[in-house]
């Protein structure tokens, strides 16, 4: 699954070319090349702070964005590690609270392609080593690494004894590796269970919250789940240890509710990391998480082709358990207003279960390419929305659907599909994530 990464620094694109030559055409997923690379490194991910170890279909790096900014309110240095990046390599290894340079990226790079040699790792497996090797090397109280896809055979999962693990909302996504069972999907994010290690876990239906229990069971592992170990309603968590009244998140969306309570939920049944309730309620208002139900800065080179009154909203959602999120949220984003979608997705994910949701609350499409990525052909997608009742349009790029769009002066436009489309629409609107 190439990222198709680039950089303005030529050094950092020179290891770039080189991870995009030696990586495989995709990934395959398995913990065999990934152990081994690490065992010619040191073994860095036996040396790190505590780990909070965060897997999930939707929402996981939402509730990575919330530990991240609960442990930096206590007064402590983070380590996170994130995937996949919107505009630059970087945002994928933040170093105590910063994301890494580009003279140390291309050196880490370097010196993790060079002992890859004859391994075959991945484009993942190379940059999570990386990440674990620049994570061994630099001061911090803590690590928060998002699972990069499914869990049980991920790169990620090489970790030895995190200190939490959480799982975020279950849905299909990665067909391809993880198959079309909700069930078997719940078996594999689970995979990252550990011995003696807490496995804090939102409430599933019972078939699946049942799958998890055994495979966190089977692990020696301790299932910390939502209504029964806590609970959170209206802002008011509970558990053994009392209550939390969270303030409603800055992140928009009713979803995120649920990945402030997960990640509050994973830091009061830890005792690693040291972070208070009040820590806690304060990431409620300073957590940030790009492309993630945004909204992006008005009169920008972007956002300035419509009205200024009108809002313009980014999120990444590509499969439906996103799609039914976002469509839950956006009427009280919109407030319930005129609005509008431009759309573009990749070719290997469902368009038309995420057109059938978000086609009861938007009223006109502009569907686009997702560029330097094999994608749904525009005319497609508008076929699709079409037939769906709704208004459809093409554009070749975000910036034409908008002045398509400033005709029509919808109150407000969501662009969604890709996170890869996202990182174009940042970039074009001189947003790139800090």
């Amino acid at each position: 699954m190439p990222d198709f990464a680039i950089s303005t620094d030529p050094a950092v694109q020179a290891q770039l070319d080189r991870l995009t030559l030696l990586s495989p055409g995709a990934d395959i997923l398995g913990l065999d090349r990934i152990t081994r690379l690490l065992a010619r490194l040191g073994d860095p991910h036996r040396h790190l702070p505590p780990v909070f170890h965060v897997a999930g279909t939707n929402g996981k790096g939402s509730t990575c964005a919330y530990l991240r900014a609960a442990i930096e309110a206590a007064g402590l240095r983070a380590h996170v590690y994130a995937s996949p990046h919107l505009v630059r390599f970087n945002e994928r290894i933040r170093l105590a609270g910063t994301l890494i340079d580009d003279p140390a990226l291309a050196a880490l790079l370097g010196e993790v392609l060079d002992a890859a040699d004859g391994i075959g790792a991945s484009f993942f497996e190379i940059t999570t080593a990386a990440a674990f090797l620049a994570f061994a090397r630099t001061p911090a109280d803590a690590c928060v690494i998002e699972v990069g896809l499914g869990g049980r055979l991920d790169a990620t999962n090489v970790l030895p004894a995190p200190v939490a693990c959480g799982i975020a909302a279950l849905g299909i996504d990665h067909e391809a590796f993880l198959g079309s069972s909700l069930v078997g999907i719940a078996a594999e994010k689970a995979g990252i269970a550990k011995a003696g290690v807490p496995v804090v876990t939102l409430a599933y239906p019972p078939e699946i919250a049942a799958r998890v229990e055994a495979t966190v069971d089977a692990a020696g592992a301790t299932l910390i789940a939502r209504g029964s170990a806590w609970d959170a309603v209206d802002g008011r968590y509970r558990d053994a240890m009392g209550t939390l009244d969270l303030p409603e998140p800055a992140l928009a969306g009713v979803h995120q509710r649920d990945n402030l309570a997960l990640a509050a939920a994973m830091l009061r049944h830890q005792s690693a990391v040291a972070v208070s309730d009040a820590a806690i309620r304060t990431a409620a208002a300073t957590a940030r998480w790009p492309a993630r139900m945004q909204r992006l800065r008005g009169g920008g080179p972007l956002t300035g082709r419509i009205d200024p009154r009108h809002g313009v909203w980014l999120d990444g959602a590509h499969n439906e358990s996103a799609a039914i999120e976002v469509a839950c949220g956006w009427p009280r984003i919109s407030r319930g207003e005129r609005s509008a979608l431009v759309l573009g997705m990749l070719a290997n994910k469902d368009a038309g279960a995420v057109l059938r949701h978000l086609a009861g609350v938007v009223d006109h499409v502009v569907a686009v390419p997702v560029p330097g990525h094999a994608h749904h052909p525009p005319a497609e997608l508008a076929r699709q929305a079409r037939a769906l009742g709704l208004t459809a349009d093409v554009a070749t790029d975000p910036a034409a659907a908008l002045d398509l769009l400033a005709r029509s002066e919808p109150e407000a436009v969501l662009i969604a599909g890709s996170l890869y489309l996202a990182g174009t629409v940042l970039s074009a609107n001189d947003e790139v994530p800090v």
